[in-house]
């Protein structure tokens, strides 16, 4: 469920809390703080809000939001003793497919990151693949005291800003979602490539790759809806596969078996979860390329 703008500049306070007093993990005081800033004009000036509210806090407070977090892939998100939310965003990041190695790897992480900073390892999940989620936990287990708590508190709010955006509509949204989109020009026609299947995959590791989307290209050569969008788009590396050897075989223009060219990959990394990323494949049946394009 949504909840505008105007309706909660307009609510009671109990009531104002009771709405956004789960944006940040078992916080309702941040949400008690903000009223005070009411009205905003955007939904935006609610997060800055919020997150003023947060910074003006006592250090105890702050430390409080922190071991406050579940830990990711632990033991309370297998028992079901945390929030629906937060073990949604971690199913988002695919800890809910960990291999019985990585569980062990992240358990062991968890253990070294708690008893070295005292509160749990907190990321913004959705933000990352499990390739990227496992490199920045191995990294921050030897970061210092002080620069560790500040890189939390910097999670926690990217923590907040998503699920702020999700529950609130209004002027003034908070850029939170990013996107990969594509097309496809057949440039010995000199127009777009209709009926082209389309595969995106994660890669996890050498062994491992996931399929996130799966399309086929329209009168236009794109995709009809982008091939993530809506959503951050997780840190990692992906190939897409383009089945162009099917649509050359149609038109008649490539008749040796096998062709040249079959299925394109094209394997490119993401490393703003916000950003656009356009990789479209301009193809002949014996040459192609790319680029990021808008």
């Amino acid at each position: 469920m949504t909840l505008s703008l105007d309706a909660l500049n307009r609510a009671s306070l109990p009531d104002f809390v009771t709405a956004l007093g789960a944006v940040f993990e078992h916080a309702p005081w941040v949400a008690e703080a903000a009223a005070a800033g009411r009205p905003y004009a955007t939904v935006e000036a609610l997060y800055s809000g919020m997150r003023r509210a947060v910074e003006a806090a006592p250090e105890s407070s702050r430390l409080a939001l922190l071991t406050g977090h579940p830990e990711l892939a632990g033991r309370a998100a297998r028992e079901g003793a945390i929030a629906a939310d937060s073990i949604a965003e971690q199913a988002a990041a695919g800890l809910d497919r960990l291999s019985q190695a990585e569980y062990a790897r992240f358990e062991a992480l968890n253990a070294a990151y708690r008893e070295t900073f005292g509160f749990p390892f907190i990321l913004c999940v959705r933000r990352h693949g499990r390739a990227s989620l496992l490199r920045s936990f191995a990294a921050r287990v030897a970061s210092d005291a002080a620069t560790e708590r500040a890189t939390a508190l910097t999670e926690v709010l990217r923590i907040a800003a998503i699920r702020l955006d999700a529950l609130v509509t209004g002027e003034g949204p908070l850029r939170t979602t990013g996107r990969i989109s594509t097309h496809v020009l057949d440039t010995v026609r000199g127009r777009p490539a209709a009926g082209v299947a389309v595969d995106l995959l994660e890669w996890v590791s050498a062994e491992e790759t996931v399929l996130v989307a799966r399309a086929v290209t329209n009168a236009d050569g794109r995709t009809d809806a982008p091939l993530i969008g809506g959503r951050p788009v997780p840190i990692g590396t992906y190939e897409l596969r383009f089945h162009i050897g099917d649509h050359f075989r149609r038109l008649g223009l490539d008749t040796a078996e096998p062709p040249f060219l079959d299925v394109v990959p094209l394997r490119f990394g993401v490393a703003e979860p916000e950003g656009y990323y356009h990789v479209p494949l301009v193809a002949t049946p014996w040459s192609y390329q790319t680029y990021r394009g808008s």
